[in-house]
Parts: C-alpha cells; sequence; structure tokens
C-alpha cells in the first residue's frame, strides 16, 4: 500500500499555500504531517482526500493516478478523515451519523433496517471507548464524545488511508491511550495512517515516520527514531524553543473573586464546590463526561443550576443568561468548541474579536460602531496573537484552526473580563502558538490581575500553568492539588495526584 504525492502545488489569493509538495506514505505505518499553523497541511490533507484539487502535481495511490474532485470521490478510492472541526448532523442519532454515507446498505422494502443499523454502530462505538445509546441525537454529546463519534464513522468505513486531524484535541489521557490502541492496529492491518497533531509529545509515541512542512514546502522526513521533541520543533519552525516554565503566581488566599458552594446541574454533575482567589489559574482536569465544561457553562449562566450558590466577590448572584454573565459581572468563557459557539466564522476577523465590545465602542447618538477603533483594537491583538493572516477584513472560516482558536480568545481579551474561563486553548493550535498562548494566559494574570479557570484534556499544559488543579470524577470534585510553582510538587508527582484522585 502505497500513497505519492508529486509536485502538489496550490495557490491562494496572496499566498502560496503548497509549494512543490512530494511525500510517499507507506501502509504498516503511521505518518506524522507536521507544521505551524499555516504551514500546508490543512491543504494538503485536503488535496489527498478530494476537498480541493491542487493547481499543479499528482496524487498516486497504488501506482494509480487520481482525478479527486470530492470528498466522496476520494471515499470511493480508499481515503478518508477525521476532521479536526466537528462535523455532525446534529439532530439525527449517534448511528445515523456513523452510518450515513452507508444507509443504503441498510433500506429494506419497509425502509431502514434501524435494528441492525444500531447494532452494528454500537461495536464502533465500543471500538473508541464509548458505552452510549446509539439512539440518541448526537447534539446532545460533548464535543470531545462527538470527536469520538467522527473517529467511530471512519473505522466504519474500511478505509486503505485514514487522516486524522487533530484527532486527540478535545479528548483526555484515557481516551487517548484508547485511540492509540486502535492506531496501532489499523497500522498493523497494512493501512496508510496519516496522522496530523500539534501534540509532539502524542508524535513521539505513537508515530513511525515525521514529515515536516514550512511555509508550504516541505522541509524534510525522518524516521522517528532520529527524532526528539527539540528537534522536530526545530525542523518545523527553524528555530529552538525553551522548556516552559512558569513563576508561581502570587495570590492572597482570602480574597476570594467567585465560589461555587454544592453547585449542582440534575443528571449532569453534583455538589460541586471550588474557590477561585483573585490573579490566580485553577485548572479544572477529568475525563470526558466528568462535568468539567459542564460546571463552567452552569456558572456562566448557559445552563440554568439545580442547587447551591454562587458567590462573586462575596455576595451570592443568579446569573440566568450569558449575556448578563458578560456585561453585570465581567465573566468571559472561551468555548472549547469554537465552530458551534466561539466564533462566526462567515464574518471577518476586526468583527468576532470586538464583537463582545460593540456597545461600548459605538457612537452614543447614532450607535454606528466607530470602525477606526473596532480596527485598531482588531490589529493590536491580531499582532500580540500572531494571528496569520491578510489582514482584520480576512474572513475567519477561512483561517487555519490554530488562527481561529487565537481569534477565538481574543475576543475576550478585548472584553477586558475580570474573570476567563478558557476551555481547551490548545486545541488545534500549533508548538510556537501554544507557547505564545500560555505566555498570555501566566501574564493575564500575573501583570493585569485576571482572574483564570482554566479547563484542558492537556495535562502538561494543566500543570506548567495552574496555581491548583480542580480534578473532576463521575460529575463530582474528588480533589484539588497544589501547583507546581509551589515549590513543594514536581510533574511526576502532580501526575501521580491526579491521577489517583481520577481512579
Amino acid at each position: 500500500m502505497k500513497l505519492e504525492l508529486k509536485n502538489i502545488t496550490k495557490q491562494f489569493p496572496g499566498v502560496k499555500a503548497l509549494d512543490d509538495v512530494s511525500l510517499t506514505f507507506s501502509g504498516g505505518e503511521v505518518h506524522a504531517l507536521l507544521g505551524e499553523n499555516g504551514a500546508g497541511k490543512s491543504t494538503l490533507i485536503k488535496t489527498i482526500c478530494g476537498i480541493q484539487k491542487s493547481d499543479q502535481g499528482k496524487v498516486i495511490l497504488n501506482d494509480k493516478e487520481l482525478d479527486l474532485g470530492s470528498l466522496k470521490e476520494g471515499m470511493s478510492y480508499g481515503i478518508t478523515i477525521v476532521n479536526q472541526e466537528i462535523q455532525v448532523f446534529s439532530e439525527s442519532s449517534i448511528a445515523e451519523n456513523i452510518m450515513m454515507d452507508k444507509l443504503e446498505n441498510y433500506r429494506k422494502s419497509a425502509g431502514i433496517d434501524w435494528a441492525t443499523l444500531n447494532t452494528e454502530a454500537v461495536v464502533y462505538l465500543e471500538r473508541v471507548g464509548l458505552d452510549l445509546d446509539p439512539e440518541m441525537p448526537i447534539g446532545s454529546l460533548s464535543a470531545a464524545q462527538k470527536q469520538l463519534v467522527q473517529i467511530a464513522k471512519a473505522l466504519s468505513r474500511d478505509a486503505d488511508v485514514i487522516l486524522l486531524d487533530e484527532p486527540t484535541s478535545s479528548i483526555t489521557e484515557n481516551e487517548v491511550a484508547k485511540l492509540f490502541s486502535l492506531v496501532r492496529e489499523l497500522r498493523d492491518k497494512g493501512i496508510i495512517m496519516i496522522f496530523v497533531s500539534h501534540k509532539l509529545e502524542e508524535v513521539l509515541e505513537i508515530c513511525d515516520v515525521v514529515s515536516v512542512l514550512r511555509d508550504g514546502k516541505h522541509v524534510g522526513t525522518q524516521p522517528i527514531s532520529a527524532l526528539n521533541k527539540e528537534s522536530i520543533v526545530e525542523m518545523m519552525i527553524g528555530r529552538k524553543v525553551l522548556v516552559e516554565e512558569f513563576d508561581e503566581l502570587v495570590v492572597d488566599k482570602n480574597d476570594l473573586i467567585l465560589q461555587a458552594k454544592d453547585v449542582s446541574l440534575a443528571g449532569v454533575f453534583e455538589d460541586a464546590s471550588f474557590d477561585l482567589r483573585r490573579g490566580e489559574i485553577l485548572g479544572f482536569y477529568g475525563l470526558v463526561g466528568s462535568g468539567r465544561t459542564e460546571l463552567a457553562k452552569t456558572i456562566i449562566g448557559h445552563t440554568p443550576k439545580t442547587g447551591g450558590t454562587v458567590l462573586l466577590n462575596g455576595k451570592a448572584v443568579d446569573i440566568t443568561s450569558v449575556s448578563q454573565c458578560i456585561e453585570k459581572y465581567s465573566i468571559g468563557y472561551v468555548s472549547e468548541n469554537r465552530k458551534e459557539e466561539g466564533l462566526f466564522l462567515e464574518f471577518d476577523i476586526e468583527s468576532n474579536i470586538t464583537i463582545t465590545i460593540w456597545k461600548r465602542i459605538a457612537n452614543k447618538i447614532s450607535r454606528a460602531i466607530d470602525m477606526v477603533k473596532q480596527n485598531t483594537m482588531a490589529k493590536d491583538l491580531m499582532k500580540q496573537l500572531d494571528v496569520r493572516a491578510t489582514g482584520p477584513s480576512q474572513i475567519v472560516g477561512d483561517l487555519s484552526g490554530g488562527n481561529q482558536q487565537k481569534i477565538s480568545i481574543a475576543k475576550w481579551l478585548a472584553a477586558d473580563c475580570d474573570i476567563l474561563i478558557i476551555d481547551e486553548p490548545s486545541v488545534g493550535v500549533d508548538v510556537g502558538a501554544k507557547s505564545t498562548i500560555h505566555q498570555l494566559i501566566w501574564e493575564l494574570a500575573n501583570k493585569f490581575g485576571k482572574s483564570i479557570i482554566l479547563i484542558s484534556s492537556d495535562m502538561p499544559e494543566m500543570i506548567s500553568l495552574s496555581s491548583r488543579v480542580v480534578v473532576f470524577k463521575e460529575r463530582k470534585i474528588t480533589g484539588v492539588v497544589p501547583g507546581i510553582a509551589t515549590g513543594n510538587q514536581n510533574y511526576a508527582d502532580m501526575s501521580r495526584e491526579i491521577g489517583g484522585l481520577m481512579a
């Protein structure tokens, strides 16, 4: 089994996304495709699976040149993709989403054989570690569960080439272990596995070969045995980066800005209690469905709580909507799901960044937005976060996943909230941008006194940034672990203690 790309070139207005790229992917190995945001990975993936045609070059599968004009054509040759961005039919069942492209196989004279379809869907759900009713509407699942369903869908296609685009972006270590076991199983069957990720620890663990793109060009391919994290980073960005270490955040333990006391949401989580100090970074860590994101959304008024009390600066508050949370209580929320909740993809960058402050920059009489202020704010934040774009007028939907994430964060930086809840900040973000975002999160707390709740499935991210880590298990908080910068902890100790509270 062999997939060859020969001299692939793709030009967009103002940028050459791919510049004479030639690569070979072989069956029986997991081949990592790496590069910073904007390096050309997404364009190359779309070319391989047929979503878009290259301007020049050839795609050859098992010595047969392919002329792909659509994703459906790619699938007809056994090429399938697990997208980083969640793409599901929210009103349909889990089983329907898994079998959507195969419904004709279950058609009978009286209609669809739902019993057989559901039974076979369960097989693929079990392979990705999901114990769910196949008839449930998929719209009710968390982002991480939807992502695992997408992986189950790819497995159901019995493909010869599987492209995994940031497959672990919203899942925790337990889910990752299950997924990697599957990847190894598929690799050993001779399937071509192309793995796109910004998590270099995972690349080193699961991949056999690494290819790197930089500025649209192929800069090298190496066996994983010849590489380490530092050498991969140097290939990606052309320079070395330092290991992230952050000083301890000095906070007053008695200066509590936000408290939750026995907060519950019936059937989702129960009796959750924590306190957030002014100027600290408080981590929320747990498995998918453990209640961490659901608690955060209840705090901001997205979902009404069914019990307990929320206090802000020592006073009980009743937050009933997200808009009230922002405008009255100065609490912002960076969603884990930027596509569905975080951004308006059809709008330009400056509109997305400034939407939270339109009232603030509008003319009091005419109510018209001050376009100069909007443009200046957008440019400043784009520069601060190193957003790779043609300018503030570029449509957000045309940006790479990592740059979209930066815009999602920039929106709340513009709002200048006192409390910021950041859910999976580095999902789909490359190593350089990830470091930038981490430094920014730490500076928001250290220099500007912002109070931050950090929700992450990335253990190194959680441990390096958090002042304390609140651990969730089975819809409850099981304990709080002191941060690594206190001087009393190291990475191994923290990881072990967090794992013990989740066991």
